[in-house]
């Protein structure tokens, strides 16, 4: 097999976006015509090289149109506006930026959330101008906070040269945690590497049915708190057997929850209710999770 027919089956097994098989329809019709205007003769032939071409092109511009979706935020959010078939909605970076100064590295990258079905009569332009407010002010307060510790650093008798082996970085940033046909959750979150004590991280949770934000009542039912603590407390006991570590309660452990607990929604459509890293363990463990099954 040549590379040119390597290329054409590759292209077969792969799912063009609408607008841009059309603009191949458009451009091979337009091969056709002129073709018929030079001619009858050899024209069967050239129009044969002309389409394999086009199809060729085509490969490798879906190709690169995969590609770039994945890698670059910039067309992501541009290739938003192409039709997508199946599901409601999905969730593309609006803006990303990096930026140093100071020896301050910062690197922000704000979601969006865009409704594919627009017949759902869903808006989510609320929640939105709720992330992209949380995002610029997180990143905000975090250079600021960077650049008074860089100040009070060199009034104390710190050097440029020992600030910048700091390596400051702050990052604000999100994380898809289910993108499917009933519910929308990802976590958006701030963090600044040299302090644990202003990181950042709000859960949202979309019923694609309502467009309404999921709570924990709604996932398991009223008595939501006493179900989740019990589960909670069993895998707890079970990890302990395990080897893990938690603290007990004197050491301000895991106590029950409360109606602010952070949690996403799966891919089993099961919430996973989650605790900071320090909240109920010691911090080497990071973040913990527990998945909660029963409710409604």
């Amino acid at each position: 097999m040549g590379k040119l027919e390597a290329m054409k089956e590759r292209y077969d097994q792969i799912m063009i976006p609408e607008e841009l098989n059309i603009r191949i329809q458009q451009e091979i019709e337009k091969s056709r015509r002129r073709q018929e205007q030079k001619g009858r003769a050899g024209s069967r032939h050239r129009l044969r090289r002309t389409v394999r071409s086009m199809e060729a092109m085509a490969a490798a511009a879906c190709i690169l149109f995969t590609a770039a979706l994945n890698t670059s935020p910039v067309f992501a959010k541009e290739a938003g506006e192409l039709p997508v078939i199946g599901g409601l909605a999905r969730i593309l970076t609006f803006r990303a930026y990096e930026t140093e100064k100071d020896d301050i590295a910062v690197s922000v990258e704000i979601p969006t959330i865009e409704m594919i079905a627009e017949d759902t009569g869903i808006t989510v332009d609320e929640i939105n101008q709720e992330i992209l407010a949380r995002c610029n002010q997180y990143a905000d307060d975090a250079i600021l906070r960077a650049q008074e510790y860089r100040t009070a650093f060199l009034e104390t008798g710190g050097t440029p040269e020992e600030w910048a082996e700091h390596d400051i970085k702050i990052t604000v940033g999100y994380e898809i945690k289910q993108q499917g046909n009933d519910f929308l959750s990802f976590v958006v979150r701030g963090s600044e590497n040299w302090t644990n004590a202003y990181s950042e991280s709000k859960y949202y949770n979309l019923d694609l049915s309502t467009g309404k934000i999921v709570t924990l009542r709604d996932m398991l039912g009223d008595d939501y708190m006493e179900m989740a603590d019990q589960s909670i407390r069993e895998q707890i006991a079970e990890r302990q057997r395990a080897g893990e570590v938690f603290f007990t309660a004197e050491e301000g452990g895991f106590a029950g929850i409360s109606e602010e607990v952070k949690f996403y929604i799966n891919g089993n459509n099961r919430p996973v209710i989650v605790f900071e890293k320090y909240e109920i363990a010691p911090g080497s463990s990071g973040e913990i999770e527990f998945e909660i099954t029963g409710g409604n």
